[in-house]
């Protein structure tokens, strides 16, 4: 069973409201199976390192050349930060000749291995999944969500399942790839998957909308959005919030990318952090890129991608952040990130899944960039 969806993204209509999603999500965080092995296969390329042109040394004269970045979904405005970098010149300025954006939906892991990718964006559970079952050499070298948009999504005047103890009793809507993830929120609050029915959904939440589900897995990003728009009250079970704190949204490389080209990611997480911080301090330039550049052939609905920008943007800031800079991950967010793997089966430790080093020596070289919202 391959861990990436099948369906290709696109705007969802139901009869009487429209809802404009950028579409619901890949979702794609089931123990890896098929696609982790035939990833594996893929292994021997990661020995003569990544597919790119990248400088094994500090930027000179020549730069480091071209990469590839690998996105986890499509060209909307979750990648605001890597567009605003693209456009206002940060890759270039760090010495990339470019910095080739390519749309998922991929949790990376076959483009790192085999070598089409420099760097993924990706998420904890696909990464922490492949390094457990698999050995995969792959490292989370940072992350831009501190808290995973993962949500239980149902009506005010519905299941409104405002805390675990809601879900018992329910009827809840869960898509295939969430499945493994949807039970490590039931373990994670003690509660038997038998005190409630499990029913199978796809990603449009119409299934919620017409009440033959309760709740219904979704992203506060996306669905949850989508369907307040359409002037439904709702309730959210946010994930992050109910025993599941992990990081998502993260960079991902081989150990060989950080042994051979260090430099090249420390430059790289410079200009992601300067973009970053662009699209905190104007969520529009950023949801205005997806619309009228890198998506525009996603018909992508303006409101709709303003809101997710704002909301996303809310996830990628924290206490933590503010003191220590964008995509740290703190050993105390670390250790709760281990603990929510575990939940799911995956069991590492720290040192297995995450090498903060590279970004502690951006900031110490680059202490100017911990104030993003100077």
């Amino acid at each position: 069973m391959s861990i990436y969806p099948s369906a290709t993204p696109s705007n969802l209509e139901t009869q009487h409201m429209t809802f404009r999603f950028n579409t619901p999500r890949r979702r794609r965080l089931v123990a890896a199976g098929a696609s982790i092995a035939i990833a594996a296969l893929a292994l021997t390329a990661c020995a003569s390192g990544s597919g790119s042109d990248a400088s094994e040394s500090p930027a000179g004269e020549e730069g480091f050349g071209d990469i590839t970045l690998q996105l986890s979904w499509i060209f909307n405005e979750e990648f605001a930060g890597e567009y605003l970098a693209d456009t206002n010149g940060y890759y270039e300025e760090a010495g990339f000749s470019s910095v080739k954006l390519v749309p998922g939906p991929s949790g990376g892991i076959p483009e790192l291995l085999g070598g089409t990718a420099d760097i993924a964006l990706s998420d904890s559970v696909q990464i922490g999944s492949a390094i457990a079952n698999e050995s995969a050499p792959l490292k989370i070298i940072g992350a831009t969500f501190q808290a995973n948009p993962f949500t239980i999504l149902s009506l005010e005047a519905g299941g409104n399942i405002a805390t675990p103890d809601d879900l018992k009793g329910k009827k809840i809507g869960v898509q295939d790839s969430n499945l493994t993830l949807f039970k490590a929120l039931l373990a994670a609050n003690d509660i038997d998957a038998s005190d409630l029915t499990i029913v199978p959904v796809q990603y449009d939440p119409a299934p919620l909308v017409n009440g033959e589900v309760d709740g219904f897995v979704a992203y506060l990003t996306n669905e949850a959005i989508s369907v307040e728009m359409a002037g439904i009250p709702t309730t959210n079970l946010p994930f992050a919030d109910n025993g599941l704190p992990f990081v998502a949204e993260t960079v991902t490389v081989t150990d060989d990318t950080i042994a051979n080209s260090r430099e090249m990611l420390k430059a790289f997480l410079v200009a992601e952090i300067r973009g970053w911080s662009d699209a905190l301090a104007d969520p529009q330039a950023g949801a205005d890129l997806a619309i009228e550049k890198y998506g525009v052939d996603l018909d992508l609905d303006p409101a709709k991608t303003l809101a997710g920008a704002e909301a996303q943007n809310k996830l990628i800031v924290s206490s933590e952040t503010e003191e220590n800079g964008l995509f740290t991950i703190s050993e105390a967010l670390q250790k709760l990130t281990i603990e929510s793997l575990a939940g799911a089966g995956i069991v590492l430790d720290a040192a297995d899944l995450f090498d903060m080093t590279l970004l502690d020596e951006v900031y110490e070289e680059n202490p100017d960039l911990i104030a993003y919202a100077g």
